[in-house]
């Protein structure tokens, strides 16, 4: 019964622990869009499209994000040995589930960062350009 309510609990922490994480980027992300608006309103009035502005800023996400993850996986890893009495069936090390927890993290990341992209393709070149 213990084992069973610790993995619930560990569950929901995850969970809003997944949930802080796409908050926290997607804030990051946003306050990034809204500082580089006269940048994205010059390359938009010199002829960069729509998507080359959310191109423009999934790909400054995405390094950021790609930094995260192997920072989080080099964590991880040096972590797993101490707390490898709660893998049940799963080495320390288990490489299936490294990934699929970074691909998670990742699939949540692009849907943290396309919100702000797609703000950032919307800017009028002529309100950027007047906005202070």
């Amino acid at each position: 019964m213990a084992t069973k309510v610790a993995s619930q609990l560990a569950s929901a922490l995850g969970l809003l622990a997944l949930l802080l994480a796409a908050i926290g980027v997607h804030g990051v992300m946003a306050y990034s869009v809204s500082q580089r608006t006269r940048e994205i309103g010059i390359r938009m009035a010199l002829g960069a499209g729509r998507r080359d502005a959310v191109r423009l800023v999934l790909s400054q996400g995405l390094r950021l994000v790609g930094i995260g993850a192997a920072v989080g996986l080099a964590g991880g890893a040096a972590v797993s040995r101490a707390i490898s009495i709660m893998f049940y069936g799963l080495s320390p090390l288990d490489p299936l589930t490294y990934l699929s927890i970074a691909l998670l993290l990742a699939a949540v990341a692009v849907l943290a960062i396309y919100l702000p992209a797609r703000r950032a393709a919307t800017v009028d070149p002529m309100v950027a350009l007047r906005h202070e």
